[in-house]
């Protein structure tokens, strides 16, 4: 089966843990608009993209297909001590060097995959650094929308997001471009994924890179959301299943999916989150996939099952290749 998880960050993470479970052929298509922490400094003094998402992924891989390594280790080592690499992980400044040495991320990602030993493939959702830009409610007492700019600022906002859009800071103006990997990987793909991760600044944002928006809405794939398993603070604080669903949808109205997937526990109502999911085309399947022993984190093997499910996967077709 070939598989591709679109997102970043810790969601994204768990998707491609869980997806390894099932097939060797898994491609992560990561966002690449991160402006804080190590990352965001590399951004700005290297004008390269930032490569934390892109390290996570690749970090995850890694581990779901060989168990814990040296070379995984070190990759997310981050540096101790009050100096200039105070805070870098080690994986950003290898991913950083093959960026200027190669020139090309593609290229870069597929030798650091090699380095890693990872059979599954790590891509930029574009090969520019983007920049998101959000409009705000509830910042100002007249309930006016402000507009705020940057994934941390987005993630971390004590108001309400009501829309994003991309920004290309290099191109002022521009159109966010595809990576041309990525949207390929999307066309052939069997099953592709969106989520879990902070809805705004790692799911959304790959519905509006154009290229990328065309291609979910062409693929022949089975399209599966998963669902947070708590509202993220600030970003979508009080959000409930459904209202996820519901802004994924104004952001791409044309997207259909074929299968939600939510934790049990987390759906207040589940009448109305099988009524949203029908809304967008698709099936609520509601399983028990939350960690028991880590608050916020999806069960690799139960999410897994779940996806098994999702579609159609007998165990034989769905063991781990």
């Amino acid at each position: 089966m070939r598989a591709v998880a679109l997102g970043g960050g810790h969601g994204l993470h768990a998707t491609l843990t869980a997806l390894r479970r099932l097939t060797p052929d898994v491609t992560a298509v990561v966002t690449v608009a991160d402006d804080g922490g190590s990352s965001g400094r590399l951004r700005r003094e290297l004008g390269l993209l930032p490569p934390g998402d892109l390290r996570q992924a690749l970090a995850a891989l890694a581990v779901a297909e060989k168990g814990e390594s040296l070379w995984a280790e070190v990759f997310q080592h981050r540096f101790g001590g009050s100096g200039a690499l105070t805070g870098h992980a080690v994986g950003n400044l290898v991913l950083a060097g093959l960026f200027e040495v190669l020139g090309d991320p593609v290229a870069a990602l597929d030798e650091a995959r090699r380095l890693l030993g990872v059979s599954g493939r790590v891509l930029p959702m574009s090969p520019e650094p983007l920049e998101i830009e959000a409009e705000v409610s509830g910042l100002d007492d007249d309930g006016t929308l402000r507009r705020i700019r940057g994934q941390v600022a987005v993630a971390s906002t004590p108001g309400r997001v009501e829309r994003i859009t991309l920004r290309t800071p290099r191109r002022p103006g521009g159109v966010p471009a595809a990576c041309d990997e990525a949207v390929q990987a999307v066309l052939d793909a069997e099953a592709v994924f969106l989520g879990p991760g902070s809805w705004f600044s790692s799911v959304i944002p790959h519905l509006m890179v154009p290229g990328l928006h065309d291609a979910l809405l062409r693929t022949e794939a089975t399209k599966i959301v998963v669902l947070n398993l708590v509202p993220q603070p600030g970003e979508t604080a009080g959000f409930s299943p459904e209202r996820h669903l519901d802004v994924l949808f104004q952001h791409a109205p044309g997207l259909r999916v074929d299968a939600v997937i939510a934790d049990r526990d987390s759906v207040p109502s589940p009448a109305r989150l099988r009524d949203a999911a029908a809304g967008l085309g698709a099936k609520a399947l509601l399983a028990d996939v939350a960690d028991p022993g880590r608050e916020g984190v999806h069960d690799p093997d139960a999410l897994a099952s779940c996806v098994r499910e999702a579609l159609g996967l007998s165990e034989t077709e769905g063991r781990k290749g």
